[in-house]
């Protein structure tokens, strides 16, 4: 890998046409993050291989071919936990400061990545430049937040009933750690896990999404530069390319102590049912419906922005993405006069050009549950306040790029009780903070929530056990732009993991509680009398 300046963009701006590429500028990002024309997708450490099915790797933003990249056979998968293993037993024996150090490193890394694995990441993913970087600043805000949480691994001391005794918790580390990661956030969620995982002590065994697989390679060169530095295992990252069968394939491992997973809810339930078959462990985070509720009290130049973001940000591509909103009666014809103005000013095109509000979904299998979702909309008998469709024509080569649209809908309806991946905002009505907070609850998803208010006694209720069912319930911001430090997850078919923040480390390590008789004598617990 090499060092480069970073890339830029100096095409004209117009809007709806999409900002062309120049071919150097992404061949430039793929030579300084080791990006070859074509990629062994399975890595232990610097080690790579596969020889499995080859996949091309397409970018939403030109319909171009990036490059390809191979699959893991069921042998290589085999290798690459096998190796995992092995370092894992190594890395456990460093002590946690230390291996927080090594995160630190890690972090400082991306830093030095940072312009080229966000450009990279917005190219093959199809999401905005500044949401690229956005996302690799997460991972270097993790690896931060890591370091510290290194000195932070604590249990606890409480009281024995038994005089002469002490009785405390201690946490050690788990093992290996497969981590299924969705093509949306193709690097953030990867260290997200990798970072705790590490300074926990384990080691961590990848699988990314074959839609953004391009990214997990250049994270892993990455990782690779501070490893060798550090004379680190090389089984202490792994990445296994592949579909569907690796998922399967970590999901029915029994070396794989924790599976963290996110996706689709049918994906998740896949993976819980198979883990939870053989006793393992997963971390599920899954899907989102989430909702505002607009109140009577709300500061509209704070909503309009925050509703827009939510809804059409990575183009309705997040599982934070605001796909209901619930208006009060007395404003409601206010704020659809102003979203509706909103989304007459929003520029589709090139995510590179940061002139462009939304880009391309991801693929033509998005477009097609995107158009398969306006349908079921009219025949469910939901009303378009702003129409949508695929925008074509120069610049648009790709078939990927579609307008945000705004339906006046129920929420019993089928289509929005569904979670499409795409910027299709459903609007409806509410009279009492009661029903609105209902209609809100009233999904099988239970991810991110927001209310928009000044009114505390409304916003208080919000927030309390009567309120959002959420584990996300926010007030006066969006639902998307979750913060590193609190925990990330949600409940119900959201899958109830937590990730990032809080005490999220503890799900990367196995609990322990330890009693110590300090006497004489051998009392029992609970006064129980074994006399010999």
């Amino acid at each position: 890998m090499q060092d480069q300046p970073p890339v830029t963009d100096t095409a004209p701006r117009d809007p709806y046409i999409c900002t062309k590429i120049l071919p150097m500028d992404i061949q430039s990002v793929l030579k300084t993050l080791g990006i070859a024309d074509t990629n062994a997708g399975v890595m232990i450490g610097k080690e790579s291989f596969g020889s499995g099915e080859i996949i091309d790797s397409i970018s939403p933003v030109d319909g171009k071919r990036i490059a390809s990249f191979s699959t893991a056979t069921d042998e290589e998968y085999d290798r690459a936990v096998a190796a995992a293993q092995s370092a894992q037993k190594e890395w456990q024996l460093i002590p946690a400061p230390k291996r927080g150090e090594i995160v630190r490193q890690f972090g400082d890394a991306l830093r030095k990545y940072k312009n080229e694995l966000g450009t990279l990441v917005s190219y093959e993913m199809g999401k905005s430049l500044q949401e690229g970087l956005g996302e690799v600043q997460e991972m270097i805000d993790i690896c931060d937040f890591a370091v510290g949480q290194s000195r932070q691994l604590y249990g606890m001391t409480t009281h024995s009933e038994r005089p002469d005794h002490r009785m405390y918790e201690q946490y050690h580390p788990l093992g290996v750690v497969g981590i299924i990661s969705a093509f949306n956030f193709p690097v953030a969620v990867w260290s997200w896990n990798t970072a705790l995982a590490w300074i926990c002590g384990d080691s961590c065994v990848w699988k990314p999404s074959e839609k953004s697989a391009l990214c997990s390679i250049a994270c892993q060169n990455i990782w690779n530069e501070v490893a060798d530095a550090n004379s680190l295992p090389a089984g202490l990252s792994c990445i296994v390319n592949g579909r569907a069968n690796v998922g399967e394939a970590m999901s029915n491992d029994p070396r794989i102590a924790l599976v963290s997973a996110t996706g689709s809810t049918r994906m998740g339930k896949a993976v819980a049912k198979a883990v939870a078959g053989r006793l393992g462990k997963s971390l599920l985070e899954l899907g989102g419906n989430n909702a505002v509720i607009i109140t009577p009290d709300a500061d509209l130049k704070m909503v309009i922005p925050a509703l827009v973001f939510g809804a059409v940000g990575t183009c309705g591509q997040r599982c934070t993405s605001t796909r209901r909103l619930i208006i009060h009666e007395s404003v409601y014809d206010q704020v659809i006069q102003h979203l509706v103005s909103a989304y007459g000013q929003l520029r589709i095109g090139s995510p590179l050009d940061e002139a462009n509000h939304v880009g391309p979904l991801c693929d033509q299998a998005a477009v097609k549950m995107y158009l398969d979702a306006l349908q079921a909309v009219t025949d469910q008998g939901a009303r378009f306040l702003v129409e949508g469709g695929v925008v074509d024509g120069e610049g648009f080569e790709s078939g990927c790029y579609v307008k945000p649209a705004i339906a006046e809908a129920s929420n019993d309806l089928a289509i929005v009780q569904h979670e499409t991946f795409a910027p299709i905002l459903y609007v409806m009505k509410y009279s009492t903070i009661e029903e609105a907070v209902a209609i809100q609850n009233g999904v099988v998803q239970g991810l991110s929530s927001a209310i928009m208010t000044n009114n505390v006694r409304e916003s208080e209720y919000f927030l309390s056990c009567q309120g959002s069912d959420c584990g996300i319930a926010n007030v006066n911001i969006g639902t998307s732009g979750a913060e590193i430090g609190g925990a990330f997850g949600g409940e119900k078919d959201t899958g109830g993991g937590r990730e990032s923040g809080s005490d999220a480390w503890k799900a990367y390590m196995r609990r322990q509680t330890n009693t110590i008789n300090y006497g004489i004598t051998l009392p029992l617990a609970q006064g129980i009398k074994f006399d010999l």
